[in-house]
């Protein structure tokens, strides 16, 4: 039989309300908990997945479970950027996360009765290289932003944006190329 983890990892809607997953909250608590106390990053590297040579992420930073958010090098993550972890967050290199962005994986049912047996599922976010997001920009699951866009403060992001552009908005919508 699959765990809910298991699943959880696979994409597949799974029960949250579950032993394994408790423990795992548990853990990126405690680490998100040292890292937020201290201006060090020596706690990033245990907390996430992976962080690139030259990462720099401002405390506090919260995360469901961490191991599966990569940031790539040379990346800025402002204070108080939130993290759900669900499914995998894919950051590039080069990117800058102005305070307070959301990156938002996880998905639920429409149908009241799966939202009360504590069903839920998630979708990966991609930030591509050299991406820029301004404070405050919220990233729905699912959501893959291109190469060098830059999102505008506010806005929230519900649909993939292809590279070389500027979004702003709710929703985020294209207003020119760069």
């Amino acid at each position: 039989m699959t765990s809910q983890k298991d699943r959880m990892l696979a994409g597949e809607p799974y029960v949250a309300d579950d032993p394994e997953l408790a423990a795992d909250l548990a853990r990126a608590s405690r680490l998100s908990a040292v890292f937020n106390a201290s201006a060090a990053a020596d706690d990033l590297a245990e907390l996430l997945g992976e962080v690139g040579e030259g990462t720099e992420v401002r405390p506090p930073l919260w995360v469901d479970y961490g191991y599966q958010i990569s940031i790539g090098p040379r990346s800025f993550v402002n204070y108080g950027a939130v993290m759900l972890d669900v499914a995998k967050i894919t950051i590039g290199a080069d990117v800058q996360l102005g305070p307070y962005v959301q990156l938002l994986t996880p998905t639920h049912p429409t149908d009241p009765e799966l939202r009360r047996a504590k069903w839920e599922a998630a979708e990966p976010i991609t930030i591509g290289d050299n991406v820029w997001l301004g404070g405050g920009v919220i990233v729905c699951p699912g959501v893959t932003i291109g190469e060098n866009t830059v999102v505008g403060a506010g806005a929230v992001v519900v649909k993939n944006l292809p590279p070389n552009v500027v979004a702003v908005g709710n929703p985020a919508r294209v207003v020119r190329r760069v």
